[in-house]
């Protein structure tokens, strides 16, 4: 059991709490017993090792361990693991593991594609719970000219784990674009000053739905691409909602459309 917090392995681990660190490594850590079940359920997700607190197991963090006895296992006293987690009060196990997103051209988008794009989002608790509405709606994501990263803690555990079962890329905002105009995917675009409701768009048929970041909205290069440009009424005095909340508000619209026809 590693009882140090100068250990120089319990050092390059805490590292990966940073994105120089993850880049460099290209790994990343998993912290809370659902994001860690789903990141070993998901057969996009390499597991390296688990890191251990015996003294605080939860129960279904028990169970994660017998169900995985193949795993490595790396044993550390409860100060080591506040080190390492990113929770205010962290449970007694960690899993480091390695992903890749997909490609642009292998990105599933299934037979009639509902994508959610998401441009130059800058809090990844917002990019976290646009994966949570994504998995919940049935859709894929491509994650456009990245500020934050989908495998950064706080997007980890915003998704609740579903960054790893929601099939995604990252592109830049050209590529996003090229991509979306070569598969022929009508985009529609969010903007307050649309004329436009959101449920008023058709999103029957294939669509991809760009969502950009809230202090500046989507630029004038998506707006121009996009076929229709959608918003969401504001009654009171704020202009816009939260990023994350106009995804799942634009995404249930789509499943609502398509269920009902």
């Amino acid at each position: 059991m590693i009882q140090s917090r100068q250990n120089p392995r319990i050092k390059a681990l805490a590292r990966l709490k940073t994105k120089k660190g993850r880049h460099e490594a290209g790994a990343f850590l998993v912290e809370g017993p659902r994001e860690i079940a789903r990141a070993l359920a998901s057969p996009r997700v390499r597991p390296e090792l688990l890191v251990v607190d015996p003294k605080n197991l939860s129960p279904k963090e028990t169970e994660i361990l017998a169900a995985r006895p193949d795993l490595p296992r790396l044993e550390v006293a409860p100060a080591v693991m506040e080190k390492l987690a990113y929770r205010e009060h962290p449970g007694g196990l960690l899993l480091v593991a390695k992903a890749e997103p997909f490609g642009l051209r292998d990105l599933p988008l299934g037979e009639n594609p509902l994508l959610l794009v998401a441009v130059g989002l800058e809090k990844p608790g917002n990019l976290g719970a646009i994966f949570r509405s994504a998995d919940a709606a049935g859709a894929s994501v491509l994650v456009a000219d990245p500020r934050v990263e989908p495998f950064a803690p706080q997007a980890i555990r915003a998704s609740t784990g579903t960054v790893f079962s929601v099939p995604f890329a990252i592109a830049s905002e050209e590529e996003a674009l090229r991509f979306l105009k070569a598969r022929g995917l009508p985009l529609v675009a969010t903007s307050p000053s649309a004329s436009t409701l959101y449920w008023q768009a058709d999103f029957k048929g294939p669509v991809a739905i760009a969502i950009g970041p809230e202090e500046t909205g989507l630029s004038p290069k998506w707006l121009g691409a996009a076929e229709q440009s959608v918003r969401v009424p504001m009654k009171g005095s704020a202009d816009s909602l939260n990023a994350s909340v106009t995804a799942a508000l634009l995404l249930y619209e789509a499943l609502r459309q398509r269920q009902a026809d």
